[in-house]
């Protein structure tokens, strides 16, 4: 049983004004050596939305949702709010809460899955604000387990995708939703060298490693109704999207514009789309599905529905708080839920999980050497 003195809820950041938006992008892209020429591309994505990201107010509201569930569970710990790549910073959120005597720290990321992205770079940057501020040794930091499989974070996409057939079932009376329906599970793609990386070596995942494996899982759940819902037969795949690697990369695939394309040519007549990949309706969501890939579905003749991410569902909430209680009580194995056979996942990441094959391994904190 640990004492904590406060929870960080990590988040990636996002720019919330027109002059945030290259200073940003160079924070996500520092070290990769991208051309000031593709930050403008993806700037446009941005600019689109007057400069700024939904990201930052969705952690807002989402720190504000949890401060409400603790208040009402009887807990007495803080919601700290800090980010990678932009303001409020991990580093000034972390030392601020040294400053307030708080040197325990539960991290919760706003990231499901197992890859370098999507954990690892978030304990890289933990141990890079410790270094930065000097306070290594002195404040520690834990992280909840990756919660792919989590009731709290599935039932939302079961509700959504039960709702997001129904109205397709509204829109075209008489569609037959086994063979003229497909659900598209859409998740952000990572570089193949990367997927293969991702997850514990020793639990043999394949080439996809254990990011695709764990998405998987989870569209399985999602369809199966994961005993809250009946399970629906509508066909459905796994997709990707938000791919930004040169062509000569490797990346997972299919892109979802071209699955969408296929579709039609098999009956397909209508789509639900499943930002199975995402827990808030963040640029990625609302650029690469609710414009793109919407626009892709119409030029096929395809009707799209798009289902919502978790955000601050109340399933969504709870289960966060729950994953805290994990970790204050040491609950057993037994007593955690998970709703993949390859659940729950665990609370320190095993040596040499989700490397960065192009960077080589960082000081994070949170897991086991390296």
């Amino acid at each position: 049983m640990t004492a904590y003195d406060a929870i960080v809820l990590a988040g990636f950041g996002g720019p919330e004004g027109q002059d945030d938006v290259i200073p940003f992008l160079r924070n996500v892209t520092r070290g990769r050596g991208i051309p000031e020429e593709r930050l403008e591309e993806v700037a446009k994505h941005y600019r689109h939305f007057d400069g700024i990201s939904p990201i930052n107010s969705q952690n807002r509201v989402l720190k504000a949702s949890l401060e409400a569930e603790l208040a009402r569970r009887g807990i007495d710990l803080p919601v700290l709010w800090g980010n990678r790549n932009w303001n409020p910073y991990l580093r000034d959120v972390i030392a601020e809460a040294h400053a307030n005597g708080r040197n325990r720290l539960l991290a919760i990321a706003t990231s499901a899955y197992s890859s370098y992205s999507g954990c690892r770079q978030y304990r890289e940057d933990f141990a890079e604000a410790l270094a930065v501020t000097g306070l290594e040794g002195t404040v520690h930091i834990d992280k909840v387990r990756q919660f792919f499989d989590h009731p709290g974070f599935v039932t939302p996409f079961i509700t959504g995708v039960r709702k997001g057939l129904a109205d397709v079932a509204a829109a075209i009376p008489g569609i037959d939703l086994v063979t003229e329906v497909e659900v598209l599970f859409s998740t952000h793609s990572i570089p193949m060298t990367d997927a293969a990386k991702s997850g514990p070596a020793e639990r043999g995942f394949g080439p996809e490693g254990a990011y695709a494996a764990q998405h998987l899982a989870v569209a399985h759940a999602v369809m199966a109704g994961a005993s809250v819902a009946e399970p629906v037969e509508t066909p459905w795949q796994l997709v990707y999207q938000s791919r930004s690697g040169p062509p000569s990369m490797p990346w997972l695939e299919p892109d979802i514009n071209d699955a969408i394309a296929l579709l039609p040519a098999r009956g397909i007549r209508a789509v639900v789309i499943v930002p199975l990949g995402f827990v808030s309706d963040h640029m990625e969501v609302m650029w690469d599905l609710d414009n793109e890939a919407t626009e892709s579905a119409a030029e096929h003749g395809l009707f799209s529905v798009r289902v919502p991410t978790p955000g601050v569902d109340p399933a969504f909430v709870s289960g966060l708080i729950d994953l805290v209680l994990e970790r204050l009580n040491d609950a057993p194995v037994a007593e955690r839920p998970a709703l993949t056979e390859l659940g729950p996942w665990y609370d320190v990441c095993r040596p040499g999980c989700c490397e960065n094959v192009r960077l080589g391994f960082k000081p994070a904190v949170a897991g086991m050497a390296p």
